[in-house]
């Protein structure tokens, strides 16, 4: 994959915080350009897919919900924080 996704939604977060004023059609376009972003990223620079392909909603859920970063996140495994990372 060389080319880059569309990702509008996404492009517009700059912190966890600016997951707060979307509402639920938007966070879930935000999944879909996350998970987009993440194999595009992966792609490129190799790594495991499956761990954070497998978190996307509950990443998004868990920055939409809880006051990160004072709120503390623990990942069980680093692939898993692949799109936390993205996010943030």
């Amino acid at each position: 994959m060389t080319d880059r996704p569309h990702t509008p939604t996404l492009d517009r977060v700059h912190s966890p915080a600016d997951l707060k004023g979307l509402d639920d059609a938007a966070l879930r376009r935000l999944a879909d350009e996350l998970r987009a972003e993440t194999i595009a990223s992966v792609s490129r620079t190799g790594g495991h897919l499956g761990a954070g392909l497998g978190v996307v909603e509950l990443t998004v859920a868990i920055h939409a919900v809880f006051d990160t970063p004072r709120d503390k996140l623990i990942w069980d495994v680093s692939h898993q924080s692949y799109p936390h990372k993205i996010l943030t």
